[in-house]
């Protein structure tokens, strides 16, 4: 008799396409999938997901098909057993909780690598199917994933993008500088907020910008940052400005922090920071106001100070030439972002 109902066991880390594939199998020859999630058989030094995490990936992956079910160890009566936990014992209990009911038909599908085992209970009758090959290398991929970064499943890919922001005092390059680089990597960019915020709401200068305004211009770029990590299109997102920036901009104009800014510093950490020297020339553009070199040595001290406050270390830039600014700048993500030789 042919089992309408299917187990499928792995930790899932990071989900990628090859994980798909498996999933696509072995919901086709079943009625009903469930879909358990384990913890990780090792720890990765860049980043260690939660079963949370790891259940969205999947369930985000899966939304359209109702014949998929999507649980971890924690919400089932689960043991792991076996080599460096990868083999899954379930109770009659974990059975229950699958809806799956005494001596029905389960087909245990199984899978070298990330893909446990199942150990199921005698009240059910197993068969043990084994999924096909694929060229996706499970170990490959968890140690090393922004190497495979369009490997990974876009559901997962948010949580592995690193955020390479610039920084620096006003009229330092940024904003050209963070559009050559997302040029150079084919990057999505999360937008200075500040400049935006004063054309839709401030009549397109910084002469009615006040204390209120700081909130809502650090709100939006959080939110830009989310959006653009959300549609990452490589393995990198630039980010125009940082919120130890605002904060700075607060503190100059305003004569006091904001508190919503700085939360978001501590909570939103960008991956990297790099910090540009006010040593090149200064652009008037109708909205910067610290152009004196006096103003733009005490600002360029003051967001080193509230980087510092928020455990910021950023990698400083302070040639005076642009392009090999941006040529440093390239040196740097190749080598401590991307990791390449």
């Amino acid at each position: 008799m042919t089992a309408s109902i299917g187990l499928l066991i792995g930790h899932f880390e990071p989900l990628h396409l090859g994980h798909l594939r498996d999933i696509n199998t072995a919901a086709g020859l079943c009625g009903t999938l469930h879909i358990i999630i384990t913890p990780s058989t090792k720890a990765n030094a860049r980043f260690t997901p939660t079963l949370q995490d790891k259940a969205r990936w999947v369930q985000v992956a899966c939304q359209d098909f109702d014949f998929i079910k999507v649980h971890t160890t924690e919400s089932l009566d689960v043991t792991l057993t076996g080599d460096y936990g990868k083999c899954v014992e379930l109770s009659e209990s974990a059975f229950a909780k699958l809806g799956i009911g005494q001596h029905e038909s389960v087909k245990v599908f199984v899978k070298d690598g990330s893909m446990a085992h199942s150990q199921a209970s005698t009240q059910t009758s197993n068969q043990t199917v084994k999924l096909p090959s694929h060229s996706y290398d499970d170990e490959e991929i968890y140690d090393n994933p922004i190497a495979h970064f369009y490997d990974i499943a876009p559901s997962a890919r948010p949580s592995y993008v690193q955020t390479v922001c610039i920084v620096g005092g006003e009229s330092s390059g940024k904003t050209t500088l963070v559009h050559k680089l997302a040029a150079h990597y084919g990057a999505s960019v999360a937008l200075e907020m500040g400049r935006l915020y004063a054309h839709s709401d401030l009549g397109g200068t910084e002469t009615a910008l006040q204390y209120s305004d700081y909130t809502p211009i650090a709100i939006n770029h959080a939110r830009a940052i989310y959006d653009a990590k959300k549609n990452a299109t490589a393995p990198i997102v630039m980010v125009d400005t940082d919120f130890a920036t605002t904060q700075a901009f607060c503190e100059e104009y305003e004569g006091r922090s904001n508190p919503v800014v700085a939360a978001l510093a501590d909570e939103l950490r960008m991956d990297f920071t790099i910090y540009l020297d006010n040593n090149v020339e200064w652009v008037a553009d109708g909205i910067r106001r610290l152009g004196s070199q006096s103003q733009r040595t005490r600002f360029a001290s003051r967001i080193l100070q509230i980087l510092a406050r928020h455990d910021i270390t950023p990698h400083i830039i302070d040639d005076a030439d642009y392009h090999t600014r941006y040529e440093q700048a390239v040196r740097f993500i190749d080598t401590h972002v991307l990791h390449k030789a």
